[in-house]
């Protein structure tokens, strides 16, 4: 067993949802070298200890509430819904990419509870809503004037290739295998799919939220800014 590794084999040293197992020893940046910068958005601890965190540089060694006030400034029109009625371990995952696409807001509904692995932390620079129905849910986006559209190979869905999407628009995925719910399929203003052409009947959810969400942006978002991080 290497140095600092863990019972399991892994490195004890890396953070449990780091990105890259199997990238470089350290993730993120070290202490703080010189002088501290001033100004309300950076963390005490983080410039003496070191930023292990999941973030890009741009948030390295800012306080979280701070983070979440620079994305709240700049945040996408568009919403995303989650059906959460077994505990899919995709809802983690769909989480991960609103943050990345910089969703507005996500919706669980269903049980309150949902399974978090996937979300590999970004949930906490999220706002993440809970909703007990999809009635409940509608209604609020109806007064609020957000279209709910739904995902799934429906007969009768409009293909995602060819859709405008609304700018004011709710995403909404249902589980892993039953998809949408039938209460979820009377609630939305529409429905559409993605175009497959192999032998499956679909794709996996998270995929699929990941697809529509890049379709959203595609079409909506300032591509050209300097906010929008390509690695």
């Amino acid at each position: 067993m290497v140095e600092g590794a863990g019972t399991d084999g892994t490195d004890a040293t890396r953070a449990p949802y780091d990105p890259m197992p199997h990238g470089p020893a350290e993730v993120g940046v070290g202490p703080w070298v010189g002088p501290w910068p001033e100004g309300e958005q950076w963390d005490p601890a983080l410039l003496a200890g070191g930023d292990r965190r999941n973030v890009v540089d741009r948030y390295r060694y800012w306080r979280l509430e701070a983070i979440v006030a620079d994305l709240d400034a700049r945040r996408h029109d568009f919403h995303v819904a989650i059906e959460n009625w077994q505990h899919d371990f995709n809802i983690g995952t769909v989480v991960r990419s609103a943050n990345a696409f910089l969703a507005a807001e996500v919706h669980i509904v269903g049980n309150r509870r949902w399974n978090r692995r996937g979300a590999m932390v970004t949930d906490r620079y999220q706002h993440v809503r809970h909703h007990p129905t999809v009635e409940g849910l509608a209604e609020e986006l109806r007064e609020r004037g957000i279209v709910l559209l739904g995902i799934d190979n429906l007969p009768g869905s409009l293909p995602l290739e060819t859709l405008a999407l609304p700018r004011r628009v709710c995403l909404i995925f249902g589980q892993e295998g039953p998809g949408l719910s039938e209460a979820a399929r009377a609630a939305c203003d529409a429905t559409f799919s993605i175009a497959q052409f192999g032998s499956t009947r679909s794709i996996n959810a998270s995929a699929a939220a990941a697809i529509a969400m890049h379709a959203w942006v595609r079409q909506h978002a300032d591509l050209d800014a300097q906010d929008a991080w390509r690695g």
